[in-house]
């Protein structure tokens, strides 16, 4: 049978989500739960693959088994062996031609800043602390920019040959109160560092340094202008959405 995983976890201590050789990833710590609690070796495949350093909040991720123990004890089990900053909310039994990445409609991420004249020590594993006066609502005007079917490329870190680097943005829009922005963007998917280049020239824009007419040339392929990516750890996969498999809902 497969089941489809809905994970948690703090991004900060590992190498990203995929596994790597000789260093620490997000899947090795889960398919070694697995291996421990089923005593068979195992693979998974998950919807999205989060770089160094960025946290998920509804990462989903199967794996087929033969186990004859029930969902819930599969996640129970699996959270007894899982080191404390990754968790298994929720287990459920999908077909077998289910894929998470490929039957996925969406992906949500959250982008968390502190704009603020000084570092918060208790918010620095999860927000980046932007010291500055920032134009709040002419990086709201940016961020519908993104919006539409563009080819990303300027905004992309390292693409695999052949690749394509067109996506489409259904949503991408900013939210602040007092001196906590977030920048939430949603799309069929997205390419390595993609939202992080994106939130960057939103804050070069709101800083100054760029002009609204530059982030559309990046989107469009032109110029001279750059984008910066911003630092992993204020970025989160807040959400996987499917159409056909309700279950799948996020787990808050």
């Amino acid at each position: 049978m497969r089941l489809a995983l809905t994970i948690e976890y703090q991004g900060t201590g590992y190498h990203g989500f995929q596994y790597q050789a000789n260093a620490n990833t997000v899947q090795e710590e889960i398919e070694n739960s697995i291996e421990r609690l089923t005593g068979r070796k195992t693979r998974i495949s998950a919807a999205g693959r989060t770089d160094a350093g960025v946290h998920a909040r509804n990462q989903i991720a199967t794996f087929d088994t033969n186990s004859d123990l029930e969902t819930d004890q599969i996640a129970k089990g699996m959270n007894y062996y899982l080191p404390d900053d990754i968790v298994v909310k929720k287990v459920i039994r999908v077909g077998k031609k289910f894929d998470p990445r490929r039957d996925a409609k969406s992906r949500v991420y959250r982008y968390s800043i502190l704009n603020s004249n000084f570092r918060s020590p208790l918010k620095r594993l999860y927000t980046h602390c932007v010291i500055g006066s920032l134009d709040r609502d002419l990086m709201c005007e940016g961020a519908l920019l993104f919006l539409g079917e563009h080819d990303f490329s300027k905004f992309a870190g390292k693409v695999e040959n052949n690749k394509t680097t067109v996506r489409m943005i259904y949503r991408s829009e900013w939210t602040y109160e007092h001196e906590a922005l977030t920048y939430e963007v949603e799309g069929n998917a997205f390419l390595p560092h993609q939202v992080r280049r994106m939130v960057g020239s939103l804050v070069d824009l709101g800083r100054g340094n760029l002009k609204l007419q530059d982030v559309q040339d990046l989107i469009n392929g032109e110029g001279s202008a750059r984008s910066n990516a911003m630092p992993s750890k204020g970025l989160c996969l807040e959400k996987i959405i499917y159409e056909n498999y309700c279950d799948l809902t996020p787990v808050n």
